[in-house]
């Protein structure tokens, strides 16, 4: 069946479903492994990988968030 979908429905689904779930499932082990082990690189990596998908995912599962005051002060 995947393979009888378009081309951009099949990129607009990774971005709009694929990606929200991995970002939020790297954000809870990065908070399961500060949590247990305190700041470390793992839990820094999981954390910029999350950060990282947020900011590529489209469509309903998107998350909006407000823009930092002090990033836009400078």
């Amino acid at each position: 069946m995947w393979v009888l979908l378009s081309r951009h429905l099949r990129v607009w689904l990774l971005l709009a479903v694929g990606a929200p779930l991995l970002a939020w499932l790297l954000g809870k082990i990065g908070d399961a492994v500060e949590r247990r082990r305190g700041p470390n690189t793992f839990s820094k990596l999981t954390r910029a990988g999350r950060r990282y998908l947020e900011r590529r995912t489209r469509g309903p599962l998107r998350r909006h968030e407000q823009p930092d005051p002090e990033r836009l002060a400078r």
